[in-house]
């Protein structure tokens, strides 16, 4: 499995990455959206296998993580995996705008490996 992991927190991408790469998976990180895009269209441009699977944090500079889900389910990018945000926003409002815009499922901060591989399973996953 091939991972994308988006966020402007350093930190969370670490811990994000070891869940992951815990479970199995090739782990690339993006610093926000933009740059979360630039990987996308490199990974096409190279004709490498696309990802499997991305996480994306919902506030960050340069490109917020709901607008990186819309944009990756848009024409060029037409991204056909699993996203899945991991955010500290919770309003319900919030939950329904992002699952509208294409994402997968919705993990809320604080979580735990478990929980990451709970939701992944759930999205027909495995390890």
């Amino acid at each position: 499995m091939r991972a994308l992991v988006i966020d402007d927190s350093r930190a969370m991408r670490m811990v994000l990455g070891r869940m992951l790469g815990g479970l199995g998976a090739e782990v690339t990180q993006a610093v926000d959206g933009r740059d979360g895009l630039v990987k996308l269209a490199e990974v096409q441009e190279a004709g490498q296998a696309p990802f499997d699977l991305i996480l994306v944090d919902w506030h960050m500079p340069e490109l917020e993580g709901i607008d990186f889900v819309a944009a990756a389910r848009a024409t060029p990018y037409s991204f056909a995996g699993l996203i899945v945000m991991v955010t500290t926003e919770t309003e319900a409002a919030q939950v329904s705008r992002a699952l509208e815009l294409g994402a997968d499922e919705y993990v809320m901060k604080p979580f735990t490996q478990d929980m990451i591989a709970e939701k992944l399973t759930l999205l027909g996953l495995e390890f």
